[in-house]
């Protein structure tokens, strides 16, 4: 059977919103990957360095047969076939690929957190999150994906630019 995922996907090189559909295509066209819904996507200020291009960010959530090291990876090849280099932490990048959440599972190896480890903390992940799972709780902070949102301060700016169709 099948286990539910959330994929953070987020760009602000190029044609921000175009990356973040053609990402959406890749999972789309694989063929251990079922795309069963699509966030909104949003217009977000960059996070960390703050000296770089708004972002647009949303969250797709899949269904899949990859157990969550092989989804990273393909995440991982995903990003680097569209162009990815991982020049500074938290800089510029033509597609940035999240696994959010894998079922309700709690994962912490060197290479692979889940619950992703920063999302809890971030409007431009929770907001469309909340979209698609509001009622769903984060593992580890025992608490809604709503509540989470509503908790965060509202000084990181999200727009609403397009809505998932």
């Amino acid at each position: 059977m099948p286990n539910s995922a959330y994929i953070g996907i987020g760009s602000n090189l190029g044609s921000p919103l175009a990356n973040c559909q053609q990402a959406l295509t890749h999972f789309e066209n694989h063929p251990e990957i079922q795309v069963t819904a699509c966030s909104s996507f949003y217009k977000t200020q960059p996070v960390g360095v703050t000296e770089q291009g708004w972002f647009v960010n949303a969250v797709a959530k899949i269904l899949t047969d990859l157990e969550p090291l092989p989804l990273l990876e393909l995440l991982l090849g995903i990003e680097k076939a569209m162009g990815r280099t991982r020049d500074k932490k938290w800089g510029p990048r033509i597609v940035d690929l999240d696994l959010l959440l894998y079922e309700d599972r709690i994962i912490k190896i060197p290479r692979l957190q889940i619950p992703h480890p920063e999302m809890n903390r971030r409007r431009f992940v929770l907001a469309p999150l909340s979209e698609l799972a509001s009622g769903t709780i984060h593992p580890v902070a025992n608490k809604t994906i709503q509540q989470l949102l509503s908790e965060l301060p509202e000084n990181e700016k999200v727009i609403k630019v397009h809505t998932a169709t």
